[in-house]
């Protein structure tokens, strides 16, 4: 059997598979970012896998995870060896998101989540730009997009901008700007991710039209950046990626992803245990 894995700020979910590829489980679980909360991504990762195996012996899977914050964490050593199954590996989820996409096509990819990295394949080489995280990185991200909205609407209850309609009600929502402040203290990436929503329901408010552009100006200068000298198409990635396809229409060619992460984790799994040492150089 065969078991790809896709985990970040929002939550994780599963799949698996026999070794026809049929789909024989499916399962999820809560936020897995194991950098900035080691514990509750263990727990989440357990109990994703538990209900994707629904009973089914974990000697037999080879499973692959693509998680966020693997690259800072360390994870790719010291987690295989906390999960239940008879093989098992930890990537990025970069590499997940880049398979899962372009197949095996050349190309850039944006992944636009909760956290952002901007992915390039060219062959079997992988390059990565951004993927630092909710505190100091991921620009353009959920979490990034929240904090800057909740920032200007703090701007705004100051004087420093002017009040609109969405700063007021959202300061409203949080109980005026101390409330936002006492939020702010204690919310996780995906917290902020949340306040999108609100962001995206009035995007032709001022305050969004700001915020909106100047990150979409953000994601313009890293893809430029890993761009380099090769013109390949962009795939926008993730729960924000038909936002940023949208802005930035026209700047690149686009390309439809060809699917998702979970199907990247599942043909590097699938690779992995066809051919271990392809797999090794390749992953």
């Amino acid at each position: 059997m065969y078991l790809g894995l896709d985990g970040g700020g929002t939550g994780c979910r599963a799949v698996l598979t026999d070794d026809s590829g049929q789909i024989i489980g499916r399962g999820t679980g809560g936020p897995c970012n194991i950098m900035s909360d080691r514990d509750g991504a263990v727990a989440a990762l357990t109990e994703c896998a538990a209900e994707t195996l629904a009973g089914r012996d974990p000697a037999g899977v080879t499973a692959v995870l693509g998680l966020a914050g693997v690259n800072t964490s360390g994870a790719g050593d010291w987690l295989p060896p906390l999960l239940p199954f008879g093989r098992s590996r930890v990537v990025q989820d970069a590499m997940t998101a880049a398979y899962g996409a372009l197949g095996d096509s050349d190309g850039i990819v944006a992944a636009m989540g909760t956290g952002s990295i901007f992915i390039r394949k060219l062959g079997d080489a992988i390059t990565t730009i951004g993927g630092w995280g909710p505190i100091l990185g991921d620009e353009g991200s959920g979490n990034w997009l929240g904090r800057r909205f909740l920032s200007e609407v703090l701007r705004a209850g100051d004087g420093l901008t002017g009040q609109t309609v969405l700063t007021r009600q959202t300061e409203s929502r949080h109980g005026g700007r101390n409330g936002i402040v006492a939020f702010a203290r204690d919310a996780r990436a995906s917290d902020f991710g949340a306040e999108v929503a609100h962001l995206l329901a009035a995007r032709d408010d001022p305050v969004a039209i700001r915020v909106l552009s100047e990150a979409a100006e953000l994601v313009a200068v890293s893809i430029a950046a890993i761009q380099k000298d090769e013109l390949l198409p962009v795939t926008f990635t993730g729960g924000l990626g038909t936002v940023y396809a949208a802005l930035l229409k026209g700047r690149w060619p686009q390309r439809e992803p060809l699917g998702n992460p979970l199907d990247g984790a599942l043909r590097m799994a699938r690779t992995w245990a066809a051919d271990g040492s392809r797999a090794r150089a390749e992953f």
